[in-house]
């Protein structure tokens, strides 16, 4: 016997839910990647929580992908194991989620010392780094459109005269604009990239950490309405 009533209704928000919960894993997958690819693309970050927030949403991503097929089937076939299943399984996901969140606010809190320890190093390996990594440092200071990691003076150690800077810290970048122009705030710019690369990777994780709780309120919606299905598909054996 199957589902009647109220549980009919509840039944098919359980399929609602699941196809919502397939759209929050490939954001939370997006989301993450991006991220991701973000920090991995502008510095190179050794501290270990820079990524652990992004990786965990990607994973948690790809399984709820997994966990949906017990939502869909349990609530199709009014499957009681299924769907407990896919209730236990969704509320460990909301686990995961919120200690992803917690990460990326620890991280989010102590970024201003490695974006800073990480810029320094970047600029420090500039001369003796290959052309990859030097294309890496002169891309970051095009498109943030700052230069060194204060100001333009950190990078006092790139020429043997001390006064000048890599073109790439040029407002417009020809060849040999560097030479000499340390200090012109005409011709270079003088803020550096520590506090615009904090920025933008603060909102970063400001927006996992938004993904991570605004899934996890939909989810905790989606283990009430799995439970109400349960009750109901027990009621419905009792009474067979």
């Amino acid at each position: 016997m199957g589902v009647v009533g109220g549980m009919k209704c509840v039944k098919y928000l359980v399929f609602f839910f699941n196809f919502i919960f397939w759209l929050c894993g490939l954001a939370l997958i997006v989301v993450g990647i991006m991220v991701q690819v973000s920090l991995n693309k502008t510095l190179k970050i050794t501290d270990p929580t820079a990524s652990a927030a992004p990786i965990i949403l990607i994973g948690v991503g790809v399984v709820i992908f997994f966990i949906s097929f017990f939502g869909c089937c349990g609530a199709f076939k009014e499957n009681y194991c299924m769907v407990t299943t896919f209730a236990v399984l969704l509320s460990l996901i909301v686990i995961v989620e919120i200690a992803a969140a917690i990460v990326g606010y620890v991280f989010r809190n102590k970024l201003s010392t490695i974006v800073h320890d990480s810029v320094t190093d970047m600029i420090n390996k500039y001369n003796s780094g290959a052309p990859e990594f030097k294309e890496s440092v002169d891309r970051l200071q095009q498109k943030l459109k700052c230069c060194g990691v204060n100001s333009s003076s950190d990078w006092k150690g790139f020429s043997s005269e001390g006064n000048s800077v890599p073109d790439s810290c040029c407002k417009n970048v020809t060849t040999n604009c560097g030479n000499g122009t340390m200090t012109d705030s005409d011709k270079v710019y003088q803020q550096g990239c520590s506090a615009t690369l904090e920025t933008v990777l603060k909102n970063n994780i400001l927006w996992v950490i938004v993904a991570a709780v605004v899934i996890a309120i939909l989810q905790l919606l989606g283990i009430v309405f799995a439970c109400c299905l349960m009750k109901g598909i027990r009621s419905g054996y009792e009474v067979m």
